[in-house]
């Protein structure tokens, strides 16, 4: 298997157990009513698992951009192109043909 798909497939892992845990931290400390609503209701199971969903849709997105943004090596080199020397370019404004110029 490539890195680059292990490397995702373990970043959906970790964002998915970090979304689970989330859901299970919002129901437990109750945050907006979440554990009366979810724990009350018949379909509450539906609503924990579409908060894990997209959630861990969330998280596992945010896992495999940091883990490649990681992956970026350090540029101690210095300016590209060695020294750069400014150069004089005249800029020659256009007119159209019969118009007159105003002073």
């Amino acid at each position: 298997m490539p890195k680059l798909v292990r490397l995702y497939i373990k970043s959906c892992v970790i964002g998915f157990a970090l979304a689970v845990g989330f859901v299970i931290a919002l129901v437990v400390m109750d945050v907006a009513g979440l554990q009366g609503l979810i724990l009350g209701s018949e379909q509450g199971w539906l609503a924990a698992l579409m908060m894990i969903l997209f959630n861990g849709v969330v998280f596992s997105g945010l896992q495999f951009a940091v883990a490649i943004f990681l992956m970026a090596e350090d540029d101690d080199e210095g300016p590209r192109g060695g020294r750069m020397i400014p150069i004089r370019v005249e800029a020659v404004a256009r007119t159209r043909p019969g118009a007159t110029r105003r002073r």
